[in-house]
C-alpha cells in the first residue's frame, strides 16, 4: 500500500512554469492525506489490515470506467475484483454498492473519481459518505486530472 510508484510529469506546475509529478503514491501524500500534516505516521499507525480501495462506477454524469481505474491506478489506488458493468445482472445497482460497502471494515479509505459514485441523488451521496463514517472508512475523491485526493464533500448534481 505504502510502495512508491513511478511518476508521471505533467506538462506546467501550479505557477505554469515547469514539470511537476503527475502521479505519486497517494498514501504518503500529505496533501492527499492532510491528516499526514500533523502526524506523519497517521498512515502506518492505520489497524491492521486496512486498506486504500478504488471504486469505479458507469454513469453518464462520470468518466468512463476505463479512465477511473487509470485516474486510481496511477496514484497507487487498488480496484479489486475490477470488472467492466454488466448490465444483464439483475441485481440493481443501489444493492451492488450496498453489497460492495460491507466489504470495507474501519479504517480502510475508499477512492473515488466522485462522490457521484456513491448515489444516484444527492441525499444517496450524503447517506452513502455518512454510513461509511460512521462505520471508520475515509472517503476520498480524485477529480479527473487532479493531483491529489481530497476528502469527498457533499456536492449537488447537475
Amino acid at each position: 500500500m505504502s510502495d512508491s510508484i513511478p511518476t508521471m510529469p505533467s506538462s506546467v506546475d501550479a505557477a505554469g512554469t515547469g514539470t511537476v509529478p503527475h502521479a505519486h503514491a497517494a498514501a504518503e501524500c500529505p496533501k492527499c492525506f492532510t491528516e499526514l500534516q500533523s502526524d506523519r505516521d497517521w498512515w502506518r499507525a492505520r489497524p491492521a489490515g486496512s486498506r486504500l480501495v478504488g471504486l469505479v462506477v458507469s454513469r453518464p454524469d462520470m468518466p468512463t470506467v476505463v479512465q477511473q481505474r487509470d485516474d486510481l491506478t496511477r496514484f497507487g489506488v487498488p480496484i479489486e475484483g475490477f470488472r467492466h458493468p454488466a448490465p444483464e445482472t439483475m441485481e440493481g445497482w443501489a444493492n451492488r454498492l450496498d453489497r460492495f460497502f460491507g466489504t470495507l471494515t474501519g479504517g480502510d479509505v475508499l477512492v473515488v473519481a466522485s462522490v457521484h459514485a456513491l448515489g444516484a441523488t444527492r441525499e444517496d451521496e450524503i447517506r452513502a459518505i455518512a454510513d461509511l463514517r460512521r462505520r471508520g472508512v475515509m472517503v476520498k475523491v480524485l477529480p479527473h486530472g487532479d493531483r491529489h485526493l481530497h476528502d469527498a464533500t457533499f456536492s449537488t448534481h447537475g
